[in-house]
């Protein structure tokens, strides 16, 4: 499988992702914003975390008019997976490629933790290896993880069954680190082919260093 991952001025975790998948045994290559079109082998396109443009204006703000989201909607459009981790979600709600918007943290501060998710939604290409209610130990990264929607929009999103992810604590129950509306920690479109969430899966591979569940999160991409 190739991955294709999405490097920005200021981005900082794609080669934690490279990692990532090439520990799952794909072929991955990086390419930088500028570029206009995708590498025709791509099976995934990764748009990873950071601080893309320094977060100027807004997290994803200026990000969203680099020369590659026209090459990324374009791929989408036709079917292509999309995975925005953390600044990529933030990105991919600016490109109105997802829905909703990401805010400052309630209480202001940078977050650094590990954080506990509950699944929410299964039957799709990305959580295809977890379990409805599963929870998962993955960390966040961010200062912009607040995400917003509006009721109407809301609605939307579990009526379509679009939300992904819950912040919860070990037990299953909610604990939100930052104000998400109803705690959400990770959407995807209508489609199901374009996937966001803020916590970092790329940095939960080895039991070693806190937690392997990032494992089992992205080896869903593999059988989809």
């Amino acid at each position: 499988m190739k991955i294709t991952i999405v490097q920005f001025p200021g981005t900082n975790c794609e080669y934690d992702t490279e990692y990532a998948f090439k520990e799952l045994g794909c072929t991955t290559e990086i390419i930088w914003h500028k570029e206009t079109e995708l590498p025709s082998d791509t099976d995934l396109l990764v748009i990873a975390g950071g601080f893309s443009y320094g977060d100027y204006l807004r997290s994803g703000a200026i990000a969203r008019f680099s020369p590659v989201m026209d090459a990324a909607k374009r791929y989408a459009d036709e079917g292509g997976k999309v995975l925005g981790i953390c600044n990529g979600f933030q990105v991919l709600t600016e490109a109105q490629m997802l829905p909703g918007a990401l805010k400052r943290n309630e209480g202001l501060h940078f977050i650094s933790k590990h954080h506990h998710l509950k699944v929410a939604n299964s039957e799709n290409a990305f959580l295809n290896k977890c379990d409805v209610d599963e929870v998962l130990n993955i960390p966040i990264a961010h200062h912009d993880g607040n995400f917003f929607i509006d009721q109407e929009g809301l609605e939307a999103l579990y009526a379509n069954d679009q939300v992904l992810l819950h912040y919860c604590d070990e037990n299953g129950s909610s604990k939100n680190p930052n104000g998400s509306v109803d705690a959400i920690a990770g959407i995807t479109n209508k489609e199901k082919n374009i996937f966001g969430l803020m916590p970092h899966p790329e940095r939960a591979m080895e039991a070693l260093l806190g937690s392997d569940d990032g494992r089992k999160m992205l080896e869903g991409f593999l059988s989809a």
